[in-house]
């Protein structure tokens, strides 16, 4: 990011927020500066405009302007190394069975979350729901028809960082997986050997009489 906006950033990080004034007191540079800055964070929805701050006596109250909770990519996150310590102690404490177990149950839990596949579904049409679940939840996933089968993909893994080291969130989203699209499901490929995504094959359902 520009040095700039960096900066500004970091700004309404410490003070929660600021005016176009203040800002520009802060950084030492005009104000119409700021102003084009602050309209490419708010373009990229970083910042955004919270209300007014009225001055003691006259004069034309000032705009306020606040991060946006996506500004929180901005920032250093620990997200990473407390997962891994928290694997690491719960795989120190429990048999690797109940592990499994465990990491088998979280799978469920998020399935359950999804809609509820009816009976009757057209394939493509539960894929299209699944995709959009799965995207919701982080894994950028989209769908296609190859070869006599159906391929869905999962484009990003959320897991990025650990997962190569906590090979039970691979079975994880293995089983959850098969719980979104009930059938021959196995995964073609994992993003974590070199592939740009995680693929799992549908076989094509027979035509209902």
């Amino acid at each position: 990011m520009q040095p700039i906006r960096r900066r500004i950033t970091e700004i309404l990080k410490e003070n929660g927020s600021a005016t176009v004034a203040e800002l520009a007191g802060q950084l030492g540079i005009a104000q119409v500066s700021v102003r084009h800055h602050l309209d490419i964070l708010i373009g990229e929805d970083f910042v955004t405009a919270t209300g007014v701050r009225r001055h003691d006596g006259a004069g034309r109250p000032s705009q306020v302007y606040t991060l946006t909770p996506q500004a929180a990519s901005l920032f250093p996150q620990r997200h990473d190394a407390i997962a891994e310590g928290i694997l690491v102690e719960l795989k120190a404490a429990l048999p690797a069975e109940q592990v499994r177990e465990f990491f088998l149950h979280m799978a469920k839990k998020t399935a359950s979350e999804a809609p509820a596949g009816l009976p009757e579904q057209a394939v493509e049409e539960r894929l299209d729901e699944v995709a959009q679940f799965l995207t919701d939840k982080g894994y950028s996933a989209r769908w296609e028809t190859r070869d006599g089968h159906y391929e869905l993909y999962a484009c990003n893994c959320p897991y990025q960082g650990i997962a190569d080291r906590h090979h039970e969130l691979c079975l994880m989203d293995q089983e959850l997986m098969h719980a979104l699209v009930p059938g021959a499901v196995r995964q073609a490929a994992r993003a974590l050997h070199g592939v740009t995504h995680c693929t799992y094959i549908i076989d094509l359902q027979p035509a209902k009489p």
